[in-house]
């Protein structure tokens, strides 16, 4: 099962719930406040190899040996 992001729009509240993709946008209370005036966000990720960021976003200054300082990415290498 997929892991979303989410926010509240009524407290600003961000937060995680594990859903299946059919439920991916469906209506989900916030866990804070309670309301279900929520919405799901764009989520990125990176995947980093000895070749440097392999995957996903970067931040164009990562380097395979060692980590970076702008976008908090760290080098498996």
């Amino acid at each position: 099962m997929p892991l979303y992001e989410y926010k509240c729009s009524d407290c600003e509240t961000c937060f995680d719930a594990l859903r299946a993709m059919s439920d991916a946008d469906v209506p989900i209370a916030c866990p804070k406040c309670g309301s279900g005036n929520t919405r799901r966000m764009i989520s990125l990720f990176s995947a980093v190899g000895s070749e440097g960021v392999i995957a996903g976003a970067s931040c164009g200054s990562c380097t395979p040996s060692a980590s970076c300082a702008t976008c908090g990415l760290r080098s498996s290498g």
